[in-house]
């Protein structure tokens, strides 16, 4: 791990303030998240990004499309997959 030298106190409501240059060095910006690990006597945060693991076929990829405000996530596969099995389940294109 490398140290940055950088010392900040936990204030009353145990926040502790990210100084601007790690916070524009490592890309975090306002309201972003952050994922919060414990490694023995350790803090680690880490920007959160969200999972894009396909939900129908376990695919990970940053390929993927999030759905319905992020709720569903697919990679092209499922999403055929998933095309296909609504088009059997509700007769789509029986005439």
């Amino acid at each position: 791990m490398k140290s940055t030298g950088i010392v900040r106190k936990v204030d009353e409501l145990g926040r502790v303030v990210i100084p601007i240059e790690l916070r524009r060095n490592l890309g975090i910006a306002e309201k972003d998240a952050l994922e919060i690990y414990v490694d023995d006597d350790k803090i680690i945060l880490k920007k959160y990004k969200p999972s894009m693991t396909c939900q129908i076929t376990g695919e990970v990829s940053d390929d993927n499309i999030q759905l319905a405000g992020g709720k569903i996530i697919l990679s092209r596969e499922g999403a055929e997959q998933l095309i296909q099995e609504i088009t059997n389940k509700f007769h789509i294109n029986d005439k």
